[in-house]
């Protein structure tokens, strides 16, 4: 008998083909996809969470995410890229649940304001801009928010010289004015139970007045809200709750809040306010951006109304503030 040597038919298994399972190349492939997969999913939850949960966030957790909430959109179309450069096919179906809650809390924003029509009493455009302290532009802002055709102009973070530069724009045009602590209001109708407002802190960044217009008086609150630092945010917190409390005891008709909230539009700080007043869509859509003026990113500078159905609402630049002017149109 000869001797020889036993071989295998190699699709019987052997050493080179790790017994029968996939190429280690293949597996780590496999392991690879699977974690991206479960990343993408995580992201997703997470995503979703923050965007259907986020007005019940507390203090500056809250605040940071109200502000950076419409910018949460950019992330949705990365998560879908790189579920579809993964081939992580069951997480696109996951990246499809932020986008839906995205979409339900902003394109009704985004829908432009369709255009009321006019009342026959008239109306009365108000226009409201931080005039950024000590940027010199208060007389500029000021003549150009006339210009734009505002009746009632409301400047925020006003310094002495500030105020004298924006009383001498505008006493020709608008005549009627009342200027407390870092707030002011020229009028081309006559302002009736002027008052300045504290709003629970120990200084004057606020005000009140009646606005006689020929259709009857207008209450009007101008509002310099506390800035937020982190961490520190309970004095501009204050301020939205007692202005909300006073504007809900206003037992006017007709009744307008404007300034710098210092406050973005998906902040849970403004709910107090945003529950007895209504804020009205940009009239060329979009979400209208008011700081800063180079870039805007946010909007913390807002017209909030109840009893004055919108015509229009747009923002403007006027002068060389680092915020954008907010301007509305309403009818009496």
């Amino acid at each position: 008998m000869t001797s020889g040597v036993l071989t295998r038919p190699p699709h019987l298994g052997g050493g080179g083909n790790n017994g029968g399972h996939p190429p280690l190349p293949a597996r780590a492939s496999r392991r690879r996809g699977l974690r991206s997969a479960r990343l993408i999913a995580l992201a997703s939850v997470l995503l979703t969470a923050t965007l259907a949960f986020h007005t019940i966030l507390p203090g500056g957790l809250g605040s940071t995410v109200g502000t950076v909430l419409p910018w949460l959109g950019v992330v949705i179309p990365v998560l879908l890229v790189v579920a579809i450069m993964r081939r992580a096919r069951r997480s696109w179906m996951l990246v499809g649940a932020p986008l839906l809650a995205w979409l339900v809390i902003f394109v009704p924003q985004l829908v432009p304001l369709s255009a009321a029509p006019a009342a026959a009493a008239g109306e009365i455009t108000i226009a409201s801009q931080n005039v950024e302290a000590d940027s010199g532009t208060a007389g500029s802002s000021g003549l150009s928010l006339a210009d734009s055709g505002a009746d009632v102009i409301a400047l925020e973070e006003l310094t002495a010289s500030a105020r004298r530069e924006a009383s001498a724009a505008l006493e020709a045009t608008h005549p009627y004015s009342y200027t407390v602590g870092t707030v002011g209001v020229w009028s081309i109708y006559p302002l009736a139970n002027v008052r300045a407002l504290s709003l629970g802190l120990g200084w004057n960044r606020a005000l009140a007045a009646e606005v006689e217009t020929p259709a009857g008086p207008v209450s009007l609150y101008v509002v310099h809200a506390a800035s937020i630092r982190p961490g520190k945010q309970d004095d501009r917190d204050t301020m939205i709750d007692r202005l909300a409390q006073i504007v809900a005891d206003d037992t006017a008709d007709r009744v307008v809040a404007v300034g710098d909230f210092n406050a973005a539009t998906s902040d849970p700080a403004l709910r107090p306010l945003t529950s007895v007043l209504d804020e009205s869509r940009q009239t060329g859509g979009g979400l209208g951006f008011t700081w800063p003026t180079a870039v805007p990113l946010t909007r913390i500078d807002h017209i909030f109304q109840r009893g004055l159905p919108t015509v229009e609402q747009t923002v403007l630049q006027a002068g060389d503030s680092d915020h954008l002017a907010v301007v509305a149109r309403f009818t009496l």
